[in-house]
């Protein structure tokens, strides 16, 4: 069972002097009070856990949310930042007794620069807009969620998310040169710029990946790279997902890197060419999605070298493709693969965990005993080069403890990404879904530091609060709950 922090009654109380204060720094449609308006908001794309904010607020500048944050500290009110909405992890998911600030309006690309190979933009473009902007002097962005068409880089930067690519390019905290925040105190902070490293201590880096609990993210600077002169697709079919995953760690093993390296199993795999119709091979347990980018000369030989570690790890059928149309058209099939899984069950449930590459033959393998176990089907499909798993586990909310056991069989799967040397998330966040299995990676200490750093940042833990950290997790050293309503129980923080 989802345990969100207790609301406050003497916030809630004071609802309508919040909603008023809140309409005098954002005038006109900036503040939604309505309960059928805020409907809108109650969730994100972990639709599972729904929660109606007490209000929502739009600003349009940096100074609007300086202003906000600023009254919300003052008033002791909670806030949750929201980008579009596509976390999966819930780490949007608003609060009964808290202002809900979406920052959608921030839209707007400030700068292109292709001298120095980055763009500034406002956290509200989408992740495939900065690409557009700039693929038409060669350049584009390289981290590219299957979401990329919706997710805004506000929430790539709070997730960290990754992409096909991610795998030779990076995730967003590789690809990030500079962020704008706001902290809950009001203060507006420049943190890196258009140059690839700074001096000091690494602020950026604390950033990206912070799921909102420091700051609020309202400009970024990103790197774009030029275009590869050339890029082929292979699609490699296997007769078991086990020497799908030996043919992943053999390639890497050579000291290939591909630009993408993606799989499918056969039950995502036939979802996918019903959706998409990109022509992929429907009597095969595994399929590879392999992308080679670099000059002409390169990419042909990495493709034969590619084709021959396939053959000797049993492949059935390999198929490069033979133009750009029919490149885009693989990669097509496997960014609808979510979607695509909606037609074999109302509901289901995206995993996100990262194990070593060798040993995804044996996770996948213990993933469909877990399957058996727990009465579910699931569908895996993920980037297979930086071992990053997203198992699909379909379920019926409308039948009695389906969801329970996909929660069950969700949590299963991320104790078994950690017990092999892995990690609970790789580019969803931990959010509220994981947040109760960080003691399965991190032990009091780790986790006593984590909070300490947010209390530098939010001493009155009213930013995002209910996220990533454990609502039951002891502090030790202090003999007290770490949270209570939402905030962080260290009124004397130790003096070094």
């Amino acid at each position: 069972m989802l345990i969100m922090p207790e609301p406050d009654p003497l916030v809630l109380s004071r609802r309508a002097e919040i909603v008023t204060a809140l309409r005098q720094i954002v005038p006109g449609e900036g503040v939604i009070e309505g309960e059928l308006a805020r409907r809108v908001y109650e969730t994100d794309a972990l639709t599972a856990y729904r929660q109606l904010p007490m209000v929502v607020v739009l600003p349009e500048t940096t100074e609007q949310v300086a202003a906000i944050l600023r009254y919300c500290n003052d008033a002791g009110v909670r806030v949750v930042p929201r980008g579009a909405g596509t976390s999966l992890s819930g780490g949007a998911l608003p609060l009964e007794d808290g202002v809900l600030l979406v920052m959608s309006r921030f839209r707007r690309i400030i700068e292109i620069d292709i001298p120095n190979r980055c763009v500034v933009v406002q956290p509200g473009v989408t992740n495939l807009g900065i690409t557009e902007a700039v693929q038409g002097q060669g350049f584009y962005y390289a981290p590219d969620p299957s979401s990329q068409i919706a997710c805004t880089i506000g929430g790539n930067v709070a997730e960290n998310s990754g992409g096909v690519h991610c795998l030779k390019y990076g995730l967003t905290t590789n690809n990030v040169l500079g962020v704008q925040i706001v902290t809950m105190d009001g203060e507006v902070l420049r943190l890196g710029g258009k140059h690839f490293d700074g001096a000091g201590y690494d602020l950026l880096g604390i950033i990206v990946g912070s799921e909102g609990l420091l700051g609020v993210v309202t400009e970024v600077t990103v790197r774009i790279l030029p275009k590869p002169p050339m890029a082929r697709a292979l699609l490699i079919g296997f007769p078991t997902v086990q020497s799908a995953g030996d043919c992943v760690s053999a390639v890497i093993a050579q000291g290939i890197i591909p630009g993408g390296m993606e799989m499918m199993d056969r039950l995502v795999t036939e979802a996918a060419e019903a959706f998409i119709h990109a022509g992929y091979p429907l009597d095969v347990e595994a399929l590879l999605i392999v992308e080679l980018d670099g000059c002409e000369a390169e990419v042909d030989h990495l493709v034969k070298l590619v084709q021959e570690i396939a053959n000797l790890h049993g492949a059935v059928t390999c198929r490069a493709s033979t133009g750009e149309a029919e490149r885009l058209l693989f990669w097509a099939g496997r960014k609808a693969a979510f979607p695509a899984m909606g037609s074999l069950a109302p509901d289901y449930y995206c995993m996100d965990g990262t194990i070593p590459r060798k040993r995804l033959s044996e996770v996948l393998s213990r993933i469909q005993a877990l399957s058996i176990k727990h009465g579910l089907l699931v569908g895996n499909v993920f980037h297979a080069g930086d071992g990053n798993l997203h198992p699909l586990i379909l379920y019926d909310t409308n039948k009695p403890d389906e969801l329970a056991r996909a929660e069950a069989f969700g949590n299963d799967i991320l104790r078994l990404c950690v017990e092999v040397g892995g990690v609970l998330t790789g580019e969803h966040g931990v959010g509220v879904e994981k947040r109760d299995l960080m003691p399965a990676m991190f032990d009091d200490i780790a986790l006593n530091q984590q909070l300490r750093l947010k209390a530098a940042f939010d001493p009155g833990g009213l930013l995002n609060p209910g996220k990533v950290f454990p609502e039951l997790h002891r502090c030790a050293e202090f003999g007290r709950m770490h949270v209570h309503r939402g905030r962080i129980a260290f009124p004397e923080l130790p003096r070094y």
